[in-house]
């Protein structure tokens, strides 16, 4: 089954787990904003939470959004206030998944987003959605990638 893993990472644990992903094979697609957050720690809690908070969508720089030679779609974000952030916000908005076995990867400071998975799991029934608790602090997390 050819795969693809899209993701965006601010802080590097979904750098780690498309390394991860990589090297079992799985074609890496990051998404980068076409405004990036702030350097500060504080503002990227402020300003990210914020927009999370309000479904916001983010502008992507160069995003190609075809995956018509993927059978499984593996979609990767950061849990922000509770959410999936603006960046795959505009992923979900732009790719079509119709036909795809479709997998998500949430990773989180708690290691739960309860509005984040029922959000996708009324948006996406049937996806499969993986929450990993902080991968570069807790490597073991990434033995949860089992597919």
């Amino acid at each position: 089954m050819k795969s693809i893993f899209i993701y965006y990472s601010l802080s590097g644990n979904g750098d780690l787990v498309a390394s991860s992903l990589s090297d079992k094979g799985i074609d890496i697609r990051p998404v980068r904003l076409k405004k990036p957050m702030p350097k500060a720690f504080f503002l990227q809690i402020m300003k990210g939470g914020f927009l999370a908070g309000t479904g916001n969508r983010a502008k992507l720089d160069g995003f190609d959004p075809d995956v018509s030679g993927y059978d499984r779609v593996v979609i990767g974000s950061p849990i922000w206030n509770g959410r999936i952030v603006p960046a795959i916000n505009t992923v979900l908005d732009t790719v079509d998944l119709a036909g795809k076995e479709v997998v998500f990867i949430l990773t989180s400071g708690g290691g739960s987003a309860p509005k984040a998975e029922e959000r996708l799991k009324s948006s996406f029934p049937g996806a499969r959605i993986i929450m990993l608790k902080q991968p570069k602090n807790n490597e073991d997390e990434l033995s949860k990638l089992d597919f």
